[in-house]
């Protein structure tokens, strides 16, 4: 599935599945940018994805920070000349609910990266997307499909519902343009998330979450972006606007 003389744009990609989709579309052919904050990481994967194609652009920028993030897309089409995929994978989760009275702070935080900074983002590459018919690609989970056990994990879970339905709504839009856009909702994969996410912890978290979906394993980063390759190629020209789980069948469970 050669992806020669594409340009990709990859948010969160310093980790987890914007890690591996960077390097697995470095690998065919693509010209990719990487953003993400931590330049140690960012730089450890552009290593990677040198060694299996075209050096990657590292912009090093908190894409929830409308400042820093106005200027992600122009850097990607100054160095490559056009965009074809933009790639909304940055996210996070924070802890917050009702009980605790932290529900709001995590709420704003979240839903700042999660989903206003992929609004902002996608407003600014759907110039560029409609000159190429390119497509986009959002990360979700499979946490907007359900509600979670753990009330303090009720902050991601809204705002991925909240980006599911952007999908929706701006792949309806952007159809009659020719720019195609889907979600991709994983269920549990293997990252740094809850690491980063301040959870006590994560081993056993990770344990439990395995034992949850019906074919008792987690996902791997590298499947999630073989997904996102499908997606992004010609093989999915008519698919728009849809929500693709890849869970080991944890919806079946929760």
């Amino acid at each position: 599935m050669s992806f020669s003389g594409k340009v990709v744009l990859v948010t969160g990609a310093s980790s987890g599945i914007g890690a591996a989709a960077a390097i697995l579309f470095t690998k065919e052919g693509a010209r990719v940018a990487i953003v993400g904050r931590n330049e140690t990481k960012l730089s450890n994967i552009a290593q990677q994805c040198t060694k299996k194609g075209e050096p990657p652009l590292v912009i090093k920028a908190d894409i929830s920070n409308e400042q820093e993030a106005s200027t992600i897309v122009k850097q990607t089409v100054d160095k490559f000349g056009k965009l074809d995929v933009l790639i909304n994978n940055a996210g996070f989760s924070k802890q917050g609910s009702l009980l605790d009275g932290k529900i709001l702070e995590a709420y704003d935080d979240v839903m700042k990266t999660n989903v206003r900074a992929a609004i902002h983002l996608t407003t600014l590459a759907t110039p560029h997307l409609i000159k190429t018919k390119g497509n986009i690609i959002n990360t979700s989970s499979t946490g907007s499909l359900h509600v979670p056990q753990v009330p303090t994990q009720a902050t991601y879970c809204i705002s991925k519902a909240a980006l599911d339905h952007f999908t929706r709504c701006a792949a309806l839009e952007l159809a009659p343009s020719g720019v195609r856009v889907n979600s991709v909702n994983p269920g549990p994969v293997r990252t740094d998330i809850l690491e980063n996410s301040g959870i006590q912890n994560p081993d056993a978290v990770w344990e439990k979450l395995k034992s949850g979906t019906a074919l008792n394993k987690l996902g791997e980063p590298g499947e999630i972006a073989e997904l996102m390759l499908f997606l992004a190629s010609d093989k999915a020209r008519s698919i728009t606007g849809s929500i693709y789980v890849s869970d080991n069948g944890f919806l079946l469970k929760n």
